[in-house]
């Protein structure tokens, strides 16, 4: 067990023969006291410095800790997040392939379906057109026709006709 001050303080030497100046002794353990005492408050005080430094030690050490933690977390947040957007990115595109495969090939049948119709329109049109071509040909072959010729050299006379007609209506009447 360490000596405190009181121990030093409460010391009695027993006498001897020849001995040492019992004030010189006193004043010596009076001064050993004080310093002493001195060591063991700055022993305290340094000790408190210590468990406080360690309360602070153990704090940030603590702090680290969570930041680690933190950081850990963070990371494996954004690797996660970097997953998922890389999964959502190809559903996406998937997405956006199918729909323009689809675009594509509703185009393509569209365009087979109107070069079918063009074709179709290409015969009716020839179609119509021989017809047509028929029709005209045949309407001048009606008019290069001599039957047209005969009907001009036919001479009426209108006067002719007044009487003829004359006749007829007395015709009527009289009947």
């Amino acid at each position: 067990m360490p000596l405190m001050p009181i121990d030093i303080h409460n010391k009695v030497f027993s006498r001897g023969f020849r001995g040492y100046d019992e004030d010189e002794v006193n004043e010596f353990l009076d001064q050993v006291i004080k310093d002493y005492e001195m060591i063991i408050r700055e022993k305290k005080e340094l000790e408190d410095k210590v468990k406080q430094l360690e309360e602070r030690l153990a704090h940030f050490t603590h702090i680290e800790e969570t930041l680690n933690k933190s950081i850990i977390i963070a990371q494996e947040t954004a690797e996660e997040v970097k997953q998922n957007a890389q999964k959502e990115a190809k559903l996406i595109i998937r997405e956006a392939e199918k729909n323009a495969d689809r675009i594509v090939n509703e185009a393509l049948s569209k365009a087979r379906k109107i070069a079918l119709e063009i074709e179709e329109l290409k015969k009716q049109s020839k179609v119509f057109r021989n017809r047509f071509k028929m029709l005209i040909e045949a309407q001048l072959d009606m008019i290069n026709s001599e039957d047209w010729d005969k009907l001009m050299e036919y001479d009426t006379d209108a006067t002719e006709l007044k009487s003829l007609d004359e006749d007829k209506e007395d015709l009527y009447a009289k009947g």
